[in-house]
């Protein structure tokens, strides 16, 4: 191998064993980078070491050198500090609609972002928690398919499944193809959404990715454009209990006071609180009046109770007895 090539192979490795070996308290000696330098065949000299690692010190990586006990050269910074790599692999762990190979994969390569020592810390926080995970192996192809239809102005195509008491996947419709106008995508309740317009009903839906097969970017332009100009991605989920849907309507609800942070965390800052007694408040907010809504209204007992309308108070107390009707 002529000698130019050698230089190039040997600041090329000693650049790698600085990256992937080496933080403040795993430092490398310039013996140490000669060893590893003859193992791959090159003869070194220290005062070259010096120069390579001064000429990657120009070019941006921040190599210091300890001084003290270990001694030796070691990478100062990184793109990623360890703190900001572990909040990463804790949501890529925790996140439902990523699957247990993808995680994995992603978390290895997450790892190559800092050195080896430290790379056996987010090791450990694999195994933090045991959630269940998505099957669709598809998932990330989906996301990306769809990201590019909405940057085109395109609609798409796929088969949408649900599990069957037998634990398997059953194509909604027959396995007929949904189409639809995608406009945007979140992040709710663990799980990823699609949010786009369906010209057959004329109306905005939702469809989770993960439950999204064979999907396609069509030929055909997006629509409902007219719905989306002043669409508002933060208050459709605060409407959207469990991104299941149902019908929008304006409840007044009547909260004790120590339930005023629930009701922030909810549906935001912005709604107006107006107290009725020393231990009451009401609120009026728009929600999508649906079992899931009634759930969550439920789990917070005597403590909140729909004051308006009338309908959506009958609704909630018939949702009540019929499940009251399970236990005679």
């Amino acid at each position: 191998m002529a000698r130019s090539s050698m230089q190039k192979k040997k600041i090329l490795l000693v650049m790698r064993e600085l990256l992937d070996k080496t933080d403040e308290t795993h430092p490398l000696s310039i013996l140490d980078l000669i060893q590893m330098l003859s193992e791959n065949g090159i003869s070194a000299e220290r005062k070259s070491i010096y120069h390579d690692i001064e000429v990657l010190k120009e070019i941006g990586i921040d190599i210091e050198n300890r001084r003290e006990k270990p001694a030796g050269y070691y990478v100062a910074s990184r793109d990623f500090e360890l703190p900001e790599l572990k909040l990463l692999v804790d949501a890529v762990q925790c996140a439902r609609f990523i699957t247990k190979k993808k995680s994995e994969e992603l978390i290895r390569k997450l790892e190559n972002l800092t050195s080896k020592s430290e790379a056996a810390q987010l090791q450990r926080q694999v195994f933090v928690v045991n959630r269940n995970k998505t099957v669709n192996e598809n998932i990330y192809y989906n996301v990306d398919k769809i990201h590019t239809a909405i940057s085109q102005n395109t609609k798409i195509r796929f088969q949408y499944y649900e599990w069957t008491v037998s634990k398997e996947m059953h194509l909604r419709r027959d396995g007929m193809f949904y189409e639809i106008s995608p406009w945007a995508l979140t992040w709710d309740d663990e799980n990823y959404y699609m949010i786009g317009y369906d010209q057959n009903s004329q109306v905005i839906k939702h469809y989770r990715v993960d439950k999204m097969v064979k999907l396609d970017i069509m030929k055909r332009p997006r629509e409902g454009k007219e719905l989306f100009i002043r669409f508002d991605l933060a208050n459709y989920s605060q409407k959207v209990f469990g991104m299941f849907g149902g019908e929008e309507e304006e409840l007044r609800i009547v909260c004790k006071n120590e339930l005023v942070g629930v009701m922030i965390d909810r549906f935001g800052k912005d709604i107006c609180i107006h107290p009725v007694d020393d231990d009451s408040f009401d609120v009026t907010v728009r929600v999508n009046v649906s079992q899931q809504f009634f759930g969550w209204l439920f789990a917070l007992g005597n403590k909140v109770k729909i004051e308006s309308p009338v309908r959506v108070v009958e609704q909630f107390e018939n949702h009540i007895r019929a499940v009251l009707g399970c236990y005679k």
